[in-house]
């Protein structure tokens, strides 16, 4: 099947950009370098081009009652321009995908856009549709995935590039958006980010994709990002990737195992509650942990966990050397009785044991 591609695939061709598969787009890894990309976020200011990221819009009288069924958290609290993260979980309150969702303005009624993973937007559409089928509910359900462009502009100084390029928008709370005039484009603005940096999320129509780039990059000083930075950044986060932290084939995981027990609201109807409220009063067998490198080596995502007496007890799912550490980090599911801070294991990297520690995340503030 035939990769898709963002709006501006041969505007980044054009800047040398290298490129790789990620959700079935194709799209671009690194401009100049990751660590060079990396530094940018960390110190002055990034934009991403994540155009690879699904949206679906939810309207209607009962789309309300839909987004509360499907999510874990709870949209009812939800003002217009608000928004909150989320997890999407089936009956046995397996992690599905994770998601942002916001509350749009509408004066005619109630609206949201979500924001699936990257090659989630037709399974979530369906999903959303078959279960409003299901419950004789009045929404409507869009997959607008490729109307939009999507921007991120992350880093200790992106509320200065978005003050510049936008009309009004650089002064939003944290994880609230509005609609602004953005370098003469109409977009969806929201103070988010993965990066763990200040920074907004800028949502254009796909044709206008080119003049909100050049707008942040050309006027505005922003150093172009590719996905490789964006990865080691939010590893040092410790923030969950879809596909990789969990999977509902590869790695299937529900929110307390995985750390995003926030994002559930027990008092709340949705899919999957019941299971994970046995899971909370429960307790999970295992969980996701920072882990530290002692020795000189790279976790990676596969590699076993052992305990000091060499016996394997968990896996990393993501790994990377800390461009802002210069240390190697990873995340990892161990048993809960090694998932203390400060607990010794072992890594195997290439069947070498490499002493490693369990550390709190995100890693920067360890």
């Amino acid at each position: 099947m035939a990769l898709r591609k963002p709006p501006l695939r041969e505007a980044h061709a054009a800047r040398d950009a290298k490129f790789t598969e990620f959700g079935g787009w194709d799209m671009p890894v690194e401009f100049d370098s990751i660590r060079t990309e990396h530094a940018a976020v960390r110190e002055s200011v990034g934009i991403f081009d994540v155009s690879h990221m699904s949206e679906v819009e939810v309207s209607g009288p009962d789309a309300t009652t839909l987004m509360q069924r499907l999510t874990t958290n709870d949209v009812t609290r939800l003002d217009p321009g608000d928004s909150q993260y989320a997890m999407i979980t089936d009956e046995e309150g397996t992690i599905l995908d994770d998601t942002v969702v916001y509350r749009l303005p509408d004066e005619e009624g109630e609206r949201y856009l979500f924001i699936p993973n990257a090659g989630h937007d037709a399974e979530m559409h369906d999903r959303w549709t078959a279960h409003r089928e299901e419950r004789w509910l009045d929404a409507q359900v869009n997959n607008v995935t490729e109307e939009w462009a999507m921007f991120a502009v992350q880093g200790p100084d992106a509320r200065d590039a978005v003050a510049a390029a936008a009309d009004g928008a650089a002064d939003l709370p944290k994880f609230e958006a509005r609609y602004a005039d953005v370098g003469g484009v109409r977009s969806w603005v929201a103070r988010t980010g993965y990066t763990g940096e200040d920074g907004f999320e800028i949502l254009c129509p796909w044709d206008e994709a080119e003049a909100m780039w050049n707008a942040f990059v050309d006027d505005h000083g922003c150093t172009p990002c590719g996905l490789g930075a964006r990865d080691t950044l939010r590893i040092e986060m410790g923030f969950l990737l879809s596909g990789q932290d969990f999977d509902p084939e590869t790695e299937p995981r529900n929110p307390y195992e995985a750390g995003v027990g926030f994002a559930v609201k027990l008092d709340t109807e949705f899919v999957g509650r019941d299971a994970l409220e046995a899971a909370y009063e429960e307790g999970v067998d295992e969980k996701l942990v920072g882990l530290k490198l002692l020795d000189r080596g790279v976790a990676r995502h596969g590699y076993d966990v052992v305990d000091e007496d060499g016996h394997v007890v968990g896996h990393v799912t993501s790994g990377t050397m800390s461009p802002t550490l210069n240390e190697p980090i990873a995340l990892g599911y161990v048993p809960v009785e090694y998932a203390d801070p400060g607990t010794r294991l072992r890594v195997a990297v290439r069947e070498q044991e490499k002493r490693a520690k369990v550390v709190s995340t995100p890693f920067l503030e360890d």
